[in-house]
């Protein structure tokens, strides 16, 4: 079964790439996720929020992390519609997937870490 929250192989491209700074990386999408979220609860108009969600949905998806970026594209579209009603619920659906992938990242950063340490060693 594939994994709807994570592509594994675009983190693996990443930590290919990124090398030692892979888990600064992981460190840095995680905050700047969390202050992506926290712009779209405090967006009080449809162009901050879907400027938001689209900036959000692309760091989502450079860093694999799939179903969140899908819901952020939703939210995106969504905020080009004359009516917001509802929207809440879809950021909800953000917040939760989110707190979904989070202890994801943060345990590719300890295993990148280990890794890493194991590498040293030798």
């Amino acid at each position: 079964m594939a994994d709807t929250h994570l592509d594994r192989d675009v983190l693996s491209a990443l930590q290919e790439v990124m090398e030692d700074e892979y888990s600064t990386l992981l460190d840095t999408f995680l905050a700047d996720s969390t202050e992506r979220l926290s712009q779209l609860h405090k967006a009080d108009d449809a162009e901050t929020l879907g400027a938001t969600a689209h900036s959000f949905k692309g760091s989502c998806s450079n860093m694999g992390a799939i179903r969140l970026a899908e819901l952020c594209n939703q939210l995106e579209q969504r905020s080009k519609q004359k009516s917001l009603e509802g929207i809440e619920k879809l950021i909800s659906e953000i917040d939760s997937e989110f707190a979904i992938i989070r202890p994801l990242y943060e345990e590719e950063r300890q295993r990148s870490l280990a890794d890493s340490a194991t590498v040293r060693r030798f």
